[in-house]
């Protein structure tokens, strides 16, 4: 499963818009919306050896803001 160890960061849903047309600002009529499909926003998980409660190493996935703040501490 897509999620986080430490903060439960899980995948998102939003919408992907498809645009053709030449922007105002740039001399044309304007953008139009042709289509509307779903996709997905996936954090950025990276699998890493970890150091959990009472020094017990596991490989969990923990995702890049996490290690980067420190919440999680890498085995050596």
């Amino acid at each position: 499963m897509k999620v986080c160890y430490v903060c439960g960061k899980r995948p998102l849903s939003g919408n992907s818009i498809a645009r053709r047309g030449k922007a105002k600002k740039e001399g044309g009529v304007g953008k139009k919306i042709t289509g509307i499909t779903r996709r997905r926003f996936l954090p950025n998980l990276q699998r890493i050896r970890a150091m959990i409660k009472k020094g017990t190493v596991r490989r969990v996935l923990v995702c890049t803001g996490c290690i980067q703040a420190g919440k999680i501490r890498k085995a050596a």
